[in-house]
């Protein structure tokens, strides 16, 4: 029933001289620059390893606990295998695949893609039919963190109404926290937003990609105070410019 992962990377390091790495930027800079974002948040971006570098991976995988997210970042197809269920997005449908009938208690269309929104970012937030607007900092600890709220235009995605904000340090630009609401259920748009702290990251293949996420409480200014629970970890990533076989985002055949 399970599905086996076989992800092959092949990562390539090389030594270059500092005039190919000053060119080399400045042509990642005019690339972000012609993608019309913010200009602080293109910061963002390349903080966390470039947009250039994130358009050219084709395969993201990472666990959460007993589960294996692999997705397929030009399409979106989506596999999330654990010991007793698979579940997976083949670019139409999607689909469960049980040992045991009933096994799989949550929302699939909600949640096959869930994780993977907080895990993949900053990146998401610089998919297409985006519009970017400047917000008031977020406080936390004396300390302000700018932000940017993200909406969707129209008819993008399952929930076009969701909104996002990203919080960012101001003089390193990495990404520490995010705002969103949730419309998936409603299908009506919402002033309530989640807060997740993202303060723990690593370099995967060229993108700085977030180890923990932590839910945090807030005030009654919306500013964060404690965490609401325990840390979600993400471990084993991977990311390859190799893409995988359509039929691997397909439902297994019993």
């Amino acid at each position: 029933m399970k599905k086996i992962i076989l992800l092959f990377l092949a990562i390539t390091v090389i030594s270059c001289k500092n005039d190919s790495k000053k060119e080399s930027q400045q042509q990642e800079e005019k690339n972000v620059q012609k993608e019309n974002f913010p200009e602080n948040l293109a910061k963002v971006f390349e903080a966390h390893g470039g947009i250039n570098t994130w358009r050219k991976s084709k395969v993201l995988s990472f666990n959460k606990g007993e589960e294996v997210h692999t997705v397929d970042l030009q399409t979106r197809k989506t596999v999330v295998n654990s010991p007793k269920y698979s579940l997976g997005f083949d670019g139409k449908e999607v689909w469960l695949d049980e040992e045991e009938e009933g096994i799989y208690k949550g929302n699939l269309t909600f949640y096959y893609n869930l994780y993977f929104y907080f895990y993949a970012m900053p990146f998401v937030l610089a998919d297409d039919g985006i519009i970017y607007n400047k917000v008031a900092d977020l406080t936390f600890e004396g300390k302000n963190y700018p932000g940017y709220k993200i909406s969707y235009k129209a008819n993008v995605g399952t929930s076009p109404d969701d909104n996002y904000i990203i919080y960012y340090n101001p003089t390193s630009f990495q990404m520490e926290w995010l705002a969103y609401t949730v419309t998936f259920n409603s299908k009506e748009t919402s002033n309530k937003y989640n807060l997740i702290r993202y303060n723990s990251w690593e370099n995967t293949n060229g993108l700085i990609l977030p180890k923990e996420i932590t839910w945090y409480k807030k005030d009654e200014n919306g500013n964060p105070t404690e965490p609401a629970r325990p840390a979600t970890e993400f471990t084993l990533p991977l990311v390859s410019e190799g893409k995988l076989a359509d039929s691997f985002y397909e439902k297994p055949v019993k």
